[in-house]
């Protein structure tokens, strides 16, 4: 079993990293590799409607000068995907968004082809904001027939500099028990 994680972030290996990792700890402990991709300084851009995805239905992007088929495909070869994120004006990073908007698209052209995959949304925020950054992403996974696992509060964590999410105990415990909830749903889902 694999678990796959996009860090939305532009600070690479920041809080929402940290926060990642920390989910990435539990999942370990239970037996499931884990990777993340850091979109920060990668070449990315948003959906450009061209629709080409539901004339093709080839699980890709008509768009392939940049990181999205890359992500799709390792999406696709996982068996959980986590979608994290700092909160930026309360929403998502641009560099998220835009994958959540073509990964989206190409799911829904292929008949839903990340359906019944565990998905989990990780976020950082310096102070608030966070509740729409966490729905936002969790729209993704709903919309696309995956099943989410909770924690004990939402998914997210508190710091604005780089490590001070470290100091948010109750964060770190979120992300703890969903690292365990998360390995309890692929085990009981088989994925």
């Amino acid at each position: 079993m694999k678990v796959i994680a996009f860090n939305g972030s532009a600070r690479k290996d920041g809080n929402t990293a940290i926060l990642v990792r920390h989910v990435f700890k539990e999942l370990n402990k239970k037996g499931i590799k884990t990777e993340m991709v850091q979109l920060s300084g990668k070449k990315i851009r948003g959906c450009i409607a061209c629709y080409k995805c539901w004339k093709n239905k080839d699980r890709r992007c008509a768009v392939k000068n940049d990181i999205v088929n890359e992500c799709i495909k390792n999406m696709l070869e996982a068996d959980g995907i986590i979608l994290a994120s700092p909160t930026y004006f309360a929403d998502v990073s641009t560099e998220l968004k835009a994958l959540i908007d073509r990964a989206g698209m190409v799911s829904r052209a292929n008949g839903d082809m990340f359906r019944r995959k565990a998905g989990a949304a990780v976020v950082a925020e310096r102070r608030g904001g966070a509740i729409h950054v966490f729905d936002t992403i969790n729209h993704f996974f709903l919309i696309g027939q995956m099943i989410v696992p909770g924690s004990i509060y939402w998914n997210m964590g508190v710091g604005r500099e780089k490590g001070e999410v470290e100091k948010d105990e109750e964060g770190l415990k979120t992300m703890q028990v969903l690292g365990e909830n998360m390995a309890w749903l692929m085990k009981k889902i088989g994925k």
